[in-house]
């Protein structure tokens, strides 16, 4: 009697781990929706047979969605839109301006988030109006793979990864002492290409900082942007800190510095990712700014103040 209690107990401790074992060996459950919630930047473009120049990211740097329930609510994704409540259930969100109706219309499919957002334009289409676009965002274990069509079309697609700022992992610093950076000290002044005059005035190295303001006048002589610059020795290292128009602090780790050239690096950062100082033998200072890989880099070129 004994026996055949234990042997009944002994089968049913037997078959309750072997449905523990199944249940922990089957796949984790998709988060659904939930999987695309949050703010979201760029990390590089997947599109095939693009040249270097042509990478980059085929809507903003950084989104964001909010998944509430049955809809995603979409900021930053372009035409100027805020806090777009796109329901899940096909039914069409129209935002109304003066001069065009946009029309959205999204669905959660095949383990993604899918919207089309359709235009109307009130004053007539021109011959390069964009008609639709449609994007795809899908979840994946590199991130959220993003896909953009649009008509008509420009090219075939845009295929790009984004992920949550804190995935994104941060680059090595170099070694260096704000001493090395010496030759960057001094007023530098340029034009740019809109005719405005631009300036950054780099103070020397002293205290294992470098300051910086810089300032840019437009043509009509009225001061249109400034910035508050620094470089600061941390950990061995140096840090670019940059505060455009005084806003909170941005932050870039020196990942390159030769007797010419320092390379600043976040990753983390929706625009720009890198930037980098470089002076010529002939003395001429410029400054770029853009994606860590592709693209095509912004650049400003200055001299001397006085061709001193």
């Amino acid at each position: 009697m004994h026996l055949r209690n234990w042997l009944a107990a002994a089968l049913a401790l037997v078959a309750l781990a072997g449905a523990v074992l199944a249940l922990n060996t089957r796949p984790p459950q998709s988060d659904g929706p939930k999987a695309v919630d949050g703010e979201w930047i760029y990390v590089e473009d997947r599109t095939e047979g693009r040249a270097l120049e042509q990478l980059g990211p085929p809507m903003a740097s950084k989104f964001s969605m909010r998944v509430e329930e049955g809809a995603v609510v979409l900021d930053g994704h372009g035409s100027g839109h805020r806090n777009v409540r796109v329901a899940l259930d096909g039914s069409i969100t129209e935002v109304k301006e003066p001069k065009v109706i946009s029309r959205y219309r999204g669905a959660w499919k095949d383990g993604g988030f899918e919207y089309e957002v359709a235009f109307e334009r009130l004053e007539g289409e021109s011959p390069n109006s964009i008609k639709r676009i449609q994007r795809s965002f899908r979840p994946s274990a590199e991130g959220l793979l993003v896909r953009v069509v649009v008509e008509p079309a420009m090219v075939a697609e845009s295929i790009a990864l984004y992920r949550h700022a804190q995935d994104i992992p941060l680059p090595t610093p170099a070694k260096a002492t704000i001493g090395e950076l010496s030759w960057l000290a001094g007023a530098w002044v340029g034009k740019r290409s809109s005719g405005s005059s631009i300036e950054e005035r780099w103070s020397p190295p002293l205290g294992g900082a470098m300051l910086a303001v810089s300032r840019t006048v437009n043509t009509s002589g009225k001061m249109s942007a400034f910035e508050y610059l620094r470089v600061v020795e941390r950990d061995g290292g140096l840090v670019y800190i940059a505060q455009p128009g005084g806003a909170a602090a941005t932050e870039f780790v020196l990942t390159e510095l030769t007797a010419q050239r320092a390379v600043f690096d976040n990753p983390r950062h929706d625009y720009p990712k890198r930037i980098v100082y470089e002076l010529s033998a002939e003395g001429a200072l410029s400054a770029t700014i853009g994606y860590l890989k592709g693209g095509t880099p912004r650049r400003f070129d200055f001299a001397r103040e006085g061709g001193k």
